[in-house]
């Protein structure tokens, strides 16, 4: 299987952390290392042709499947 903590419905897992992040702001476990990862992304998006948004995208999206998965 592919989804990431093992249960059959990753989206709502999705949606319960970034609702999480919303409301709790830096408060919130994941939302330092989120923002890490669009940090890293977006400077990283710098050096390819896709540009910083879609570098910080990535490396938020990244970071934040990463943190769910644990």
């Amino acid at each position: 299987m592919n989804d990431p903590k093992g249960t059959p419905d990753w989206v709502e897992d999705v949606k319960t952390e970034v609702t999480g992040m919303a409301k709790e702001g830096m408060n919130h476990p994941s939302t330092p290392t989120v923002l890490t990862g669009a940090a890293i992304g977006l400077a990283a998006g710098w050096l390819v042709v896709g540009g910083p948004i879609l570098g910080a995208l990535a490396g938020a999206g990244v970071a934040l499947y990463t943190r769910i998965k644990k």
